[in-house]
């Protein structure tokens, strides 16, 4: 059972995404929800409780908080990421999917793909980013790094 059963982003105070970010909003969480790897490794001696967990991400004091509690709502961990080693890969995705977004519009398959192709490959520099960032505090796999990237960017896109 190490895995996320529940997800909630914390973006208040946040401008209202654009239907483009809303839609990958809830492609990630859709996507996460259905399947996804998250644990808690032992620290030390403390007794870290089993999964599955519900995840409350949100961003505070310039920082990203993964806040997590059990099924029955009992607190498991809260862990505080510096949004620092985020910035640049965030920047370059949106960029990308803004030049992807527009591309759709108007540019053949062909092109397309290649703007695709750029895009996926700023998304798994993300999810290799925010793998380092948690390693030692959770273990995720490489497909829930990437949702979690997602939901990251969308939670930055106010930020």
């Amino acid at each position: 059972m190490s895995r996320i059963i529940d997800i909630a982003l914390d973006d208040a105070g946040l401008p209202p995404p654009t239907p483009e970010i809303e839609q990958e909003r809830k492609v990630a969480i859709f996507d996460l929800l259905e399947e996804n790897r998250f644990d808690l490794p032992k620290r030390d001696d403390r007794v870290v409780p089993d999964g599955p967990f519900r995840l409350n991400l949100s961003i505070r004091d310039k920082r990203l908080v993964f806040d997590i509690e059990t099924e029955d709502h009992s607190r498991a961990a809260e862990f505080h990421l510096s949004l620092g080693p985020f910035r640049q890969v965030v920047k370059d995705y949106f960029q990308i999917c803004k030049s992807y977004f527009d591309a759709v519009k108007t540019l053949p398959p062909s092109q397309i793909e290649t703007i695709d192709m750029a895009r996926r490959g700023i998304h798994d520099e993300g999810s290799r980013v925010l793998r380092e960032r948690l390693e030692g505090k959770a273990e995720i796999d490489a497909d829930t790094a990437r949702r979690l990237f997602t939901l990251i960017c969308v939670l930055h896109f106010g930020g």
